[in-house]
């Protein structure tokens, strides 16, 4: 199979002798550029380029008393899980790399996670959340999105709230790969914790989705609220006949993925109204950031590079990177195993918001409630009310 190598190295690839203290340390990476994952591959690539330009601008990071580069360099997976393997194994084995940065999706990164563990090189990732790829006692694995089992808690607890009562039914629709395996786990435990009774709970498969039998079932048994987890187009399709079967929730339906990007609102237009989503990250001038200044002037400069908005995945790329920053000052070396023990010792404030990671190697973030409003994306709920949601949401037919 072709392996596409994505030329962007941001200073010279060329690899000084070992132990040269002017050679740039290099960055890599296996990501979806192309392939069905690529919509949401592109953040991480463009993510990754972003913060590795602005580090560098910025003088690079200082090691032992020397300034230092960094280098970037990306393979293209082309959303083949099997073919990101084999490409971080020639990353470590052929291309030398010192350190790796993660794909998207959690199936990816549960897989690739293993080649850093056996190399015992560490790996930062933002695109996996799911808890199996932390419950394995791994050392080398961090990860920048926040647990998939508790995607649902803010969005639960707003609803518990609103009024004009809290739902007492709910509908969970959950893919098969190994993310929203976790959001499931997690989501009835919370609906449990809630005494909200799950009438419905249905798995389907990842890479062939139909949706029109499930539907017809949450529509036999009405729910208060339906909770649905997947990946961006799946979402979709499953919106899309959601209206055309005219199937609705009571109170709401609530998205893991989707609602915060521009892409969803722009391919369902009006249908994309009112639907609630949730992000770990939103732009915010109160994000403070020893590179970008502040995560409003990292989104702005984003979108004016790559023509299009950011959203958290990028941002955690770009945290990614600034991990293997602060951590490669702090241990003074490129050794990995300083370098691994001064990741799980890092704690510092970025424009993705503080990242400190946890025993398991993962961050704790919340999840911020959203909706979409006259099309604009809206916070509405954190730890309390931010802005007032439209809520219930109203059946397609009164729209």
């Amino acid at each position: 199979m072709r392996c596409t190598l994505v030329a962007l190295a941001l200073v010279s690839c060329h690899r000084d002798p070992a132990g040269s203290e002017d050679a740039p340390i290099q960055l890599g990476a296996a990501l979806q550029i192309t392939g069905p994952l690529a919509n949401t591959g592109r953040y991480y690539r463009d993510g990754y380029q972003i913060a590795v330009e602005q580090i560098n601008a910025k003088g690079g990071i200082t090691v032992a008393g020397h300034k230092r580069q960094l280098a970037l360099k990306l393979l293209d997976s082309q959303s083949d899980v099997n073919l990101g393997v084999r490409q971080y194994v020639q990353l470590l084995s052929q291309d030398k790399v010192d350190f790796l940065l993660g794909p998207f999706s959690s199936n990816d990164a549960l897989n690739d996670s293993s080649v850093a563990e056996k190399y015992e090189v560490p790996m930062v990732q933002g695109g996996g959340a799911s808890s199996q790829i932390f419950s394995r006692g791994y050392r080398y694995v961090f990860g920048t999105l926040p647990p998939a089992d508790n995607y649902f808690d803010s969005t639960l607890k707003m609803m518990l709230k609103l009024p004009p009562r809290p739902p007492k039914t709910a509908a969970l629709v959950c893919a098969d790969d190994s993310f929203d395996v976790s959001v499931a786990q997690g989501t009835r435990k919370l609906l449990a914790a809630a005494g909200i009774e799950l009438v419905v709970d249905k798995q389907y498969p990842e890479h062939t989705p139909e949706f029109s039998s499930i539907l017809s079932l949450i529509k036999s048994k009405p729910p208060d609220i339906i909770l649905w987890s997947g990946h961006e187009p799946q979402a979709l399709n499953f919106l899309r006949q959601a209206k055309s079967l005219g199937v609705d929730a009571n109170l709401a339906t609530s998205y893991t993925v989707g609602v915060p990007a521009a892409d969803f609102r722009t391919a369902l237009g009006k249908d994309a109204e009112l639907a609630f989503g949730m992000t770990p990250w939103i732009p915010s001038k109160d994000l403070k950031d020893d590179w970008f200044g502040d995560g409003d002037s990292f989104a702005a400069a984003y979108e004016q590079k790559f023509g299009y908005a950011p959203d958290y995945h990028a941002a955690s790329a770009v945290a990614d990177v600034e991990v293997f920053a602060k951590a490669i000052e702090a241990a003074g070396s490129l050794a990995r195993a300083r370098v691994r023990d001064a990741i799980a010792g890092v704690d510092f404030h970025s424009l993705y918001g503080r990242v400190k990671f946890g025993a398991t190697g993962q961050i704790a973030l919340p999840e911020l409630v959203v909706q979409i409003q006259s099309g604009q994306v809206v916070p509405i709920y954190a730890d309390d009310f931010i802005n007032k949601p439209v809520y219930p949401v109203p059946a397609w037919d009164k729209r």
